[in-house]
């Protein structure tokens, strides 16, 4: 038995509380987390705000972000040992629930070890997220040289995609409000310029011909076209509007269910987060108790970093 995150309903006092869910022990190729900490991401909040697009029993326990330590490790499972510190991706939909849980079963090749020096509260933030971003610079598929235009570049995503885009070689210009203009600079942007209205121009002032690809985390969708060169490419994470791209430029859609068992990923985003490569952005912490309070937090947006569940 292990305690967990309930989600009982989609809003409301009470719709996410603390309750006890079985656990199981690990079988071939798995492994037994004990967690100590769990990010809530969008996703989480959009699972909750929807049941889970009524296909998930309810109550239901969410999450997709975790680290801690490995408890057992099942038959197969050679990278992991049992006492080391280890961070999870975890696919929420699944019968066990998702990542919300002190004890949770995961396949092993989607959980890698955490290096020393690595907290296991930012740690908890990093598998989704990161994974996301590597997504998105594959299904944007452009090759070193390349430039390409970040959308939503303060927020949480964007800070990975772009020292991730700038390590493979491609040029990135990125968008900022006036405030956050030097921290999107941080991350390692070629050029910031405004978010709004004056993107578009903006872009086509540091690139006459237009980006080669965009990768809109701030699901702007459409508008972003005529910032994209003839031909060129946008990725996109969430939706895109019924607007249907011209002039030959082609719309690709991440998913992240692609990269959940992408072990070399998330050693690559480990080794990256621990070297201060990627920005480790928490926000507040909570008790799994609080829940609610966080999925309130996150759903009201303007974050700068992941709200974290802590399991003592």
């Amino acid at each position: 038995m292990t305690r967990a995150v309930l989600v009982q309903a989609a809003d409301g006092p009470g719709a996410i509380t603390v309750g006890i869910r079985q656990v199981r022990q690990p079988r071939e190729g798995e492994v037994l987390l004990r967690v100590r900490a769990a990010a809530v991401n969008p996703a989480d909040v959009a699972l909750w705000r929807t049941l889970g697009g009524g296909d998930v029993p309810v109550p239901f326990t969410p999450g997709m972000d975790a680290a801690g330590e490995v408890e057992s490790v099942g038959p197969g499972v050679s990278h992991l040992a049992v006492g080391q510190r280890a961070m999870a991706v975890v696919f929420p939909r699944r019968p066990e629930g998702g990542a919300q849980a002190e004890r949770i079963v995961v396949p092993a090749a989607s959980a890698v070890g955490v290096p020393d020096g690595l907290d296991l509260v930012a740690a908890a933030t990093v598998p989704m997220t990161g994974l996301t971003a590597l997504e998105a610079l594959r299904t944007l598929s452009l090759a070193p040289g390349a430039t390409i235009a970040v959308t939503g570049g303060a927020g949480l995503l964007a800070s990975y995609v772009i020292p991730l885009a700038v390590r493979a070689g491609l040029r990135v210009i990125a968008d900022a409000k006036p405030e956050d203009m030097d921290l999107v600079a941080s991350f390692g942007a070629d050029s910031v310029v405004p978010r709004g209205g004056a993107f578009v121009d903006a872009v086509r002032r540091v690139v006459p011909s237009g980006v080669d690809g965009v990768i809109d985390t701030a699901s702007i969708t459409a508008a972003v076209l005529p910032a994209v060169r003839d031909g060129g490419v946008v990725v996109y994470v969430r939706t895109w509007d019924a607007a249907a791209p011209e002039r030959g430029i082609e719309t690709r859609r991440v998913s992240v269910g692609n990269a959940l068992q992408n072990t070399a990923w998330l050693d690559r985003l480990a080794l990256a987060a621990s070297e201060g490569e990627l920005p480790l952005r928490v926000g507040e912490t909570y008790a799994p108790e609080a829940a609610q309070e966080a999925y309130e937090r996150m759903a009201s947006g303007g974050l700068r970093g992941r709200g974290v569940i802590v399991f003592p």
